[in-house]
């Protein structure tokens, strides 16, 4: 049995998307410096050119200045530069505001980056119900360890 199961976890992980790998990886990142290594490692891998993964790829910018040396200021404003600009151009992208939610929410404050907490927070709140089941899940996900989200707006979300 735990052959088959063994086996069954390395098929799904072997034929994952891109997008689901970057997924899995991003809801991943924040808890440790590895596993925020190995988000920025899979960002960097992804060819796509879509504007969910360019999302993820301006946040894995932005989560590198985590685990640098030196140079985090600059890491930090390219990432939220190009992160902004996606996100101008494709206003009605619930992901791309639940990266952004996700990242202003953990950054420290005195960076300066958290004007969009409460825009997103609603934004994200309001169209909830219009989303896929997928998408829909990945919400849940995120609002069950987020700051921004209170009790009372989680249990809004089914």
């Amino acid at each position: 049995m735990k052959l088959i199961l063994s086996f069954l976890t390395v098929f799904f992980l072997f034929f994952q998307t891109g997008l689901d790998a970057l997924r899995n990886s991003y809801a991943k990142a924040n808890s440790s410096n590895a596993n925020t290594e190995a988000f920025i490692n899979i960002a960097e891998k992804q060819s796509g050119s879509d504007v969910v993964t360019n999302g993820y790829k301006a946040a894995a910018k932005i989560m590198e200045a985590k685990i640098a040396k030196q140079n985090r200021k600059p890491l930090v404003k390219s990432g939220a530069t190009t992160l902004e600009s996606i996100i101008k151009n494709n206003p009605n992208n619930i992901e791309l505001r639940l990266i952004r939610l996700s990242i202003q929410e953990n950054i420290p404050k005195i960076v300066g980056y958290r004007g969009s907490l409460k825009d997103d927070k609603a934004f994200i709140l309001n169209n909830y119900g219009k989303q896929n089941a997928t998408m829909k899940n990945y919400i849940k996900r995120f609002a069950a360890q987020s700051k921004t989200i209170t009790d009372t707006e989680r249990a809004t979300l089914k």
